[in-house]
């Protein structure tokens, strides 16, 4: 019984982990914008940044506010520069 209810915790565990991963971009860094270009690209469009990073999906993650002052967090394509997830 006991080894039947870690497995089923074990189980939730990863499904729930699966769950909450970020979408995944690319393979690797060829083609990729520039980081600081990108971020440029972005404030222009009115995008408040408090937090950019490259994720563990290779893709470009913001945190912030877009020109209407509402919170986001959107993932991007580092290759084409368009959002494949936003939150």
């Amino acid at each position: 019984m006991k080894s039947r209810a870690i497995a089923v915790t074990v189980l939730g565990l990863t499904l729930a982990g699966t769950a909450l991963a970020g979408p995944t971009c690319a393979p690797d860094r060829n083609g990729w914008k520039p980081e600081a270009e990108f971020r440029k690209e972005l404030q222009a469009q009115g995008y408040q940044i408090k937090v950019f990073k490259v994720t563990k999906g290779n893709c470009y993650e913001i945190y912030g506010h877009d020109k209407a002052g509402k919170k986001v967090e959107i993932y991007f394509d580092p290759v084409s520069g368009k959002p494949v997830k936003s939150e």
